[in-house]
Parts: C-alpha cells; sequence; structure tokens
C-alpha cells in the first residue's frame, strides 16, 4: 500500500528543535503509524529562523485572539509569525495530507488548551497555537491531532479513521467525476457515516439520490463536507450498537437461532462496555463470509483501517 501523507510537528518524530534543544519523539507515531504514514515535518518556530536552542515563547493576553511573546525581550512576533504560517501552508497545499499531527500545548502547535497568559492570575488553557490556527482556518476538511489527544483509544482511532477515509477520498478524485462512481463510495461506507451521526447519513443519502439534478462538481463539494464533517461526531457504544444491529438484519434468512441469539449477546454487551468493538465486528465479518453477504462485505465500517493498528481492540 502507499503511504499516506501526514504533516506533523517535526520534535515528535525526534528532532532536535524544541527551545530547549531536545525532542518529543513519539515511537507509536515513528514505529507502528509509520509504517502507513509518510511524515511531512514542519518546525515552525525553526522554519520561521529561530535557533536552538532558543528564547521560549509564549501566548499572551485575549484568547481568542492572543499575541505571540518571547518570553524575555517581550518581542511581540505575531504579526511575522502569522505571515510566515500563511505562506508555509500554501506550500502545503501541494502535499495532498490527509492529516496533521501537532505537538500539544506548543504556543505555535497546539490545537487546544494552550496556556493563553493574562497580566495577572493563573494562565488559563483555552489558546490555540499560532500555526495550527492557520493551518485548520485554511484546511477546516482535514483531520487534526495532538500527540496527547492522541493516547486517548476513542480519539486516536477516530482521528485514522478519518485519515484513512480522506485518502479514499482523494483516491476517487483521481478518477473522472462520476454520479455512479460517487454512489459506489458512498454505499461502500453508509454504515461508517451512520455510526458517526444519522443526520449526515441521511443528509448524504438524500444528496446521491439528487445528484442528477445539480451540477457534479457541487454534488462532490457538498458530499466531502457532508463526509468529513460527519467523521469528526464522536462514535459512541450507542451509536455502534445501531449499526451493529441494522447489519443483523441483513442475515435475518441465514443465521441459525443460536448464531443469532449469541450475536445479540456480543452486541449487547459490548454496548454495556464489558467487551471492545472488534469482538462483534470479528463475529459480524465471519457471518459475512460463511453466509456470502455481497452488501456488508463491501462496507468500509467492518475493516476502516488495518487490522494490525488493533485500533478498535480497546474502544
Amino acid at each position: 500500500m502507499e503511504k499516506i501523507r501526514l504533516g506533523i510537528s517535526a520534535c515528535l518524530l525526534g528532532e532536535n528543535v524544541r527551545y530547549d534543544g531536545g525532542h518529543s519523539h513519539d515511537r507509536f507515531l515513528t514505529d507502528t503509524l509509520g509504517r502507513y504514514f509518510e511524515y511531512i515535518p514542519v518546525c515552525p518556530e525553526v522554519e520561521f529562523g529561530f535557533p536552538v536552542p532558543r528564547e521560549a515563547i509564549r501566548l499572551e493576553g485575549d484568547p481568542v485572539s492572543p499575541r505571540l511573546m518571547k518570553t524575555l525581550t517581550r518581542e511581540d512576533i505575531t504579526d511575522s509569525m502569522n505571515k510566515w504560517a500563511r505562506m508555509r501552508i500554501s506550500m502545503l497545499e501541494n502535499e495532498s495530507l490527509c492529516g496533521f499531527i501537532f505537538k500539544s500545548r506548543s504556543p505555535s502547535c497546539g490545537i487546544e488548551r494552550v496556556k493563553v497568559h493574562g497580566g495577572k492570575g493563573q494562565p488559563v488553557k483555552k489558546g490555540t497555537g499560532l500555526f495550527a490556527r492557520s493551518f485548520m482556518e485554511q484546511f477546516p476538511l482535514i483531520p487534526v491531532e495532538d500527540d496527547g489527544r492522541l493516547n486517548d483509544p476513542g480519539l486516536r482511532e477516530n482521528f485514522i479513521e478519518r485519515v484513512f477515509v480522506l485518502n479514499r477520498w482523494r483516491d476517487l478524485l483521481k478518477e473522472k467525476e462520476s454520479r455512479g462512481r460517487l454512489t459506489d463510495f458512498h454505499t461502500r461506507h453508509k454504515m461508517l457515516i451512520l455510526s458517526h451521526s444519522t443526520a449526515h447519513y441521511q443528509l448524504s443519502g438524500r444528496l446521491i439520490a439528487s445528484a442528477k439534478m445539480l451540477p457534479i462538481k457541487e454534488v462532490y463539494q457538498q458530499y466531502h463536507s457532508l463526509l468529513m464533517e460527519s467523521l469528526r461526531l464522536t462514535a459512541t457504544p450507542k451509536k455502534h450498537s445501531n449499526v451493529l444491529m441494522h447489519m443483523v438484519g441483513y442475515f435475518k434468512k441465514d443465521l441459525t437461532p443460536d448464531e443469532k441469539q449469541e450475536l445479540l449477546e456480543v452486541i449487547d454487551n459490548y454496548r454495556t462496555g464489558h467487551i471492545p468493538l472488534i469482538v462483534p465486528v470479528t463475529l459480524i465479518k465471519h457471518y459475512v463470509r460463511k453466509y456470502d453477504q455481497p452488501y456488508l462485505r463491501e462496507q468500509v465500517y467492518l475493516r476502516p483501517h488495518p487490522l494490525e493498528l488493533q485500533l478498535r481492540n480497546h474502544v
């Protein structure tokens, strides 16, 4: 498989670019995900022109629109950093990125809960790093996460799922735009969308049904937005259980009473938190093969990312 391209804060790859001359090497990112992802490293502070080691910087003022300040010399570098960020992000438009992993809590790269210092009292964790903010504003549909949040099994699974979906979408765009190809893509992703949002599942279905009445480019653009917006919503055990029960219906003429009872018990055990998602999914995949169920066989939901990552073993 061709590796998927992701942007990443360079320090997470082990590059000694932090203000103190160190790094924040994350071996899960390099050793595990690195088998599937090709990383495009970015260090806003070093690429901007700061030395290593260097004077620390921090966000100050209004958390909604903070200033980026050097802590000792008190130089305000907000405007020059924002100008550089726009230039660097325009270069990233040509990299076909399917995601970005940022360094948490960084005044340049943190995506949330970055300390913002005020005149008095303790800093508030309500800021966003300047470069990360610019990136997310320019590419609102590209999945982003930070290394800290990726320690959460649910957030990790969701982020990687979105990365692989966007990569499949990009593969679709390499072919000539066609209502038939888009319908096929949607059909294969229906259960995945449903596991995140019933509303987006219905909206995307109506869009596909009315595709002949709209310009094809507009249909693609609207579908892309609906798809990526839906996947940002949390896929809870209740939502997953709804999808799993929906799939059970495709076997109503095939399963023996014992098989159906076992499957229902496994789904309920997952819903109540006694077993991980991989257990009912594996059982359904077994019945898909056993009874040769063609519609479910093509559902991305049953394998949204490589099994070797074991992401559904922990959610």
